[in-house]
């Protein structure tokens, strides 16, 4: 189900799916002239959650568009439209899909389940010279692992490495806001800013390359 669609401050269009139907449900949600195309297309995904996943993506694509788009991935899995005329990024998470498109600029975006996972692997993705508050230790973990992630998707990058090439500016979390990045990996060092949620289920962080700094 689409429980989400809106234009950002910064010209992208933004949409989240709970991915809460069967296979089949969606399948039904296709339009009827693409439905047995993204029938035939199922069958090289073996995973019942991939599947799932692949038509939601699809589904809401649909949706926040209104028309048909083909989503190719290169060589090291990034997506992109067939037409060229948006980017775009993917996330999952899982029960949630979220989409971020723009016109003309790079985007990234990242959904995370909120669990207590990431606190045994933060030591990996959070250097010793980036702030985590201590009174919301677990949540300000997931943001800078999602955060992160954003950014990786936005940068297309090969070799970054999330402890040493990206760093997270000082912020306590709230429900809603944005936060300031910045990038060692490439010559340029760009900056970057980006928005983050705090929902009971899961976080959210997005950027868009027009925020570069």
């Amino acid at each position: 189900m689409l429980i989400r669609k809106e234009h950002t401050e910064n010209g992208g269009l933004l949409g989240i799916w709970k991915m809460d139907e069967t296979r089949e449900d969606l399948l039904q949600l296709f339009p009827a002239h693409l439905r047995s195309k993204a029938n035939s297309l199922l069958h090289t995904i073996r995973s019942e959650r991939r599947s799932i996943e692949w038509l939601a993506t699809r589904v809401m694509l649909f949706n926040l568009l209104g028309k048909e788009q083909i989503i190719l991935n290169r060589e090291n899995g990034s997506p992109y439209l067939a037409d060229g005329k948006s980017h775009i990024s993917i996330s999952h998470t899982k029960e949630y899909a979220a989409i971020l498109l723009h016109e003309t600029s790079a985007v990234g975006i990242d959904i995370e389940t909120r669990s207590e996972r990431v606190v045994k692997l933060a030591g990996k993705f959070i250097s010793d010279k980036e702030y985590i508050d201590p009174a919301q230790k677990v949540v300000h973990q997931l943001l800078h692992w999602s955060a992160k992630e954003s950014l990786f998707k936005l940068m297309n990058e090969e070799g970054i490495d999330f402890r040493q090439h990206l760093y997270i500016e000082p912020f306590t979390p709230v429900v809603k806001g944005v936060m300031a990045a910045r990038e060692t990996k490439t010559t340029q060092m760009r900056k970057f800013t980006i928005h983050y949620e705090v929902h009971p289920d899961y976080v959210l962080t997005w950027s868009i390359e027009s925020d570069t700094k």
